[in-house]
């Protein structure tokens, strides 16, 4: 279980991140984390996955133990990349599998030949393969827990759907999963639960089940979360005319 209570981050520039941060995972849950940009997504998964650390005594807990304590347990996909540029795909699987026991390396070559990834230093490589170099080394870590930043972008319609699949095909139903994006359409049938940050606190904290009761999807429920006006562009519109 992964466990938040009364988090806060605020950042050397004064700049308070997070405020009040409470809430808790239990094992084999799939949590989507949304919000507008500046709303303290990846800043609370960084928390998470322990390359930040709480204002004060606050810990964030992930069974019973805090983030850097199972650094080898957690997968970090990040948007900016966790990779080395000067390497190429697979030396770059050679180096993870010093620091991640569970490591598949046969699972990570597969993952490369199924995205077409040529064997060559990333650095020289599209920002799209780049994204696909970072989602196939966190997958081959087989972790527990596996925190996603963003894992969509600069990937094509396709290529994003190919991983979802490619995912949840390989899901035992025993990995936590984080993940924050903006293509919010590609996620409603993966997640199980939906937490909103709006203005540094948590605004809404739903499960999937709950939400669909209400008959409701997560592009209607983020709309009404944020105030979001589709009316107002028409109006800008009409004023400019």
């Amino acid at each position: 279980m992964v466990e938040i209570e009364k988090l806060y981050f605020t950042y050397p520039n004064y700049k308070t991140v997070l405020e009040n941060i409470t809430f808790s995972v239990p094992t084999g849950q799939i949590v989507a984390v949304l919000g507008t940009n500046g709303a303290g997504k990846t800043t609370l998964l960084k928390l998470i996955a322990g390359l930040l650390v709480p204002d004060g005594n606050v810990q964030v807990k992930i069974g019973g133990k805090t983030p850097q304590e199972i650094s080898g347990e957690i997968a970090f996909i990040s948007e900016a990349g966790t990779y080395f540029n000067d390497l190429t795909p697979k030396s770059y699987g050679n180096f993870l599998q010093d620091f991640f026991p569970s490591f598949d390396s046969t699972y990570f070559d597969m993952l490369l030949d199924f995205f077409q990834l040529e064997e060559r230093p990333i650095k020289k490589m599209s920002k799209g393969q780049k994204a696909k170099v970072e989602i196939a080394a966190g997958m081959a870590k087989r972790t527990p827990y596996i925190i996603m930043d963003e894992p969509f972008v600069g990937k094509d319609m396709f290529t994003r759907q190919d991983f979802m699949q490619a995912l949840a095909g390989t899901l035992t139903g025993e990995e936590t999963i984080f993940i924050t994006t903006h293509e919010i359409n590609e996620i409603e049938n993966f997640v199980d639960r939906v937490i909103i940050l709006k203005e540094s606190h948590i605004a809404i904290d739903i499960t999937l089940d709950e939400l669909r009761l209400q008959g409701k999807t997560i592009q209607e429920l983020m709309k009404e979360t944020i105030g979001y006006q589709e009316n107002s562009l028409c109006s800008l519109l009409d004023k400019t005319k």
